[in-house]
């Protein structure tokens, strides 16, 4: 009850304060990549029900001449670099926060397909809302392999309290400013989750899935 009264007036209080830094974003990417503004995906929220994630866009859609969306590397504009490199795009999600979707503090929400590819273990990181920032963001975001931020993001959900989410939002300021681990070396996002490769006496029989890149 604590961590959502506090997840709900610090949510209002930055909506309020940065009401006019969303205004000058939602100017500037309109003006820069059209419409529209924000970026819209499923993603897995706690025990894996679905929501709508809000993001400001960093990537224009262009299309090569078969219609296809070019490659992200050459859809990312300079404006969505910046955007990215200090987790303004991220701000939207403060509105995910007051509608009970997400917390400030949490395991980072990830494809709804990914729910079929932790091992249990992992899958334990659905057991609490998903945050804008988490244990994980702090100790290396984007630039950390997948098995290393799940076990990070269990971590988080076996001592979580309120005195660590301060820890971690206090953290998370530092990483902002210093913007550290904002992808994986050499890639726009996050490698692609394929599964983690385990022995089949661990797996129950079933094999084990490939892990590739984007």
């Amino acid at each position: 009850m604590l961590k959502r009264l506090f997840d709900v007036a610090a949510a209002l209080i930055l909506l309020i304060i940065l009401s006019p830094v969303f205004l000058l974003l939602a100017v500037t990417i309109a003006c820069t990549m059209g419409w529209p503004v924000l970026f819209l995906q499923q993603r897995a929220g706690r025990h894996g029900w679905p929501f709508v994630l809000l993001k400001f866009r960093t990537m224009t859609n262009t299309r090569d001449p078969d219609g296809r969306l070019l490659p992200e590397t050459e859809r990312l504009t300079p404006v969505g670099k910046f955007i990215r490199s200090t987790s303004l795009d991220e701000l939207p999600q403060l509105i995910n926060v007051l509608k009970g979707e997400m917390s400030l503090v949490g395991p980072r929400p990830l494809p709804l397909v990914y729910n079929e590819r932790y091992t249990a273990r992992q899958a334990r990181r659905l057991e609490v809302f998903p945050g804008i920032t988490g244990w994980t963001a702090v100790k290396g975001r984007s630039a950390l392999e997948w098995e290393t931020k799940f076990d990070l993001d269990v971590y988080y959900v076996e001592h979580r309290s309120f005195l660590f989410d301060l820890r971690i939002l206090w953290l998370t300021l530092v990483k902002v400013i210093c913007r550290e681990g904002i992808s994986y070396p050499g890639e726009v996002n996050s490698k692609v989750f394929w599964g983690t490769k385990l022995p089949a006496e661990h797996d129950g029989g079933r094999g084990s899935a490939e892990r590739s890149t984007d």
